[in-house]
């Protein structure tokens, strides 16, 4: 099953750093997932002063990755954002979908990713971080599973963080990433096919998470240094 995702997201266009097998071993210890905003959800473009949007599709993958790791764990995992601007769209978007938190003005990131993990009592090996660019790295550098939204404009960056061990997958569109990089996760989970069945039919399953989901109080943090 695992070789059959793996050929699966390569055929799509993504770029495994590690064999799917160790994404797993690592995905069984993660308890949260964090996002870089700009460059992640978006293709980093500014809109005046209200900053960069979001596609429904990845706010979709974000809700069945939580669902799907409910399905496993029966509790939820922690969702974050951590962005290095103020942003209307990621303000809007972490609050109807009930993000745990939510850090903006993170110009030093790892300040906020350290505050994020002092927060919630956690390992830095238990986050999965999905990243674009070189803010990010030194956080990507402390977590158990790396995975960036590629762009081929940037070669040598690329190469960096293949060498440097800041990845372990590569997701193929600058547009779209957050939704490859939550499927390809639920796959590993092994569940992906209960979780959209649930999903669609609006089950008693899915209602119970959903209740849960919708009683987490996004908390926002502003210029942790």
């Amino acid at each position: 099953m695992r070789t059959e995702t793996q050929n699966l997201f390569i055929k799509a266009g993504g770029t495994f750093c590690v064999p799917a097998v160790s994404i797993l071993q690592k995905l069984q210890s993660v308890k949260a997932f964090v996002f870089d905003w700009d460059g992640v959800f978006n293709d980093g473009t500014k809109h005046n002063q209200q900053g960069s949007g979001f596609t429904e599709p990845d706010a979709m993958g974000t809700n069945m990755l939580r669902f799907s790791y409910w399905l496993k764990n029966q509790q939820l995992p922690i969702m974050a954002i951590i962005t290095g601007e103020e942003n209307e769209a990621a303000h809007y978007l972490a609050t109807r979908e009930h993000f745990t938190s939510l850090y903006f003005k993170a110009s030093n990131k790892i300040k906020s990713f350290e505050h994020f993990l002092n927060a919630h009592q956690l390992k830095a090996t238990e986050v999965a971080f999905v990243y674009d660019d070189v803010l990010d790295l030194a956080v990507a550098a402390k977590c158990g599973i790396r995975i960036n939204v590629h762009r081929s404009n940037n070669p040598m960056f690329t190469e960096y963080i293949k060498e440097n061990n800041l990845v372990d997958y590569m997701a193929s569109p600058a547009k779209g990433g957050v939704r490859e990089a939550c499927e390809l996760l639920i796959s590993l989970y092994g569940n992906y096919g209960e979780a959209i069945t649930n999903r669609m039919n609006f089950s008693e399953t899915y209602k119970t998470y959903l209740a849960q989901r919708q009683h987490v109080e996004m908390k926002l943090f502003v210029g942790i240094s």
